[in-house]
């Protein structure tokens, strides 16, 4: 274990504590909506994620996760609801509103699976 040092803060010794380098990936949506729900309704998990350098991993991990689910849920949706190229063609507004309902519905599930879990 390395020696603790302190700064001194008024008549307070506070420790000098600094997380180590994390990569320059960026965390995407649902590792952002992760981030956010831990903080405001888990945060002793959060912060024992934080503290043990865990939450950025995790943070990736889960998004990750969801994209990876959305892009196989997603097309499998489509084929059960019978959205098409054809109808995409003939009737592109209907098109566009049955893809929104669906996307909607998919980030349902892994909002439900995945973030609030």
């Amino acid at each position: 274990m390395s020696k603790l040092t302190y700064i001194r803060c008024g008549d307070y010794d506070i420790p000098n504590l600094k997380l180590s380098e994390q990569p320059e990936t960026s965390i995407g949506k649902y590792g952002r909506m992760r981030k956010s729900y831990l903080k405001e309704h888990r945060p002793i998990l959060y912060n024992h994620l934080l503290m043990s350098e865990k939450l950025y991993p995790h943070l990736l991990e889960i998004d990750r996760a969801a994209r990876e689910r959305m892009e196989a849920m997603l097309p499998r949706m489509m084929e059960a609801a019978g959205i098409t190229e054809e109808l995409k063609a003939r009737a592109p507004l209907r098109w566009v509103g049955l893809m929104n309902t669906l996307k909607a519905q998919a980030e349902e599930i892994i909002q439900d699976e995945l973030i609030y879990n």
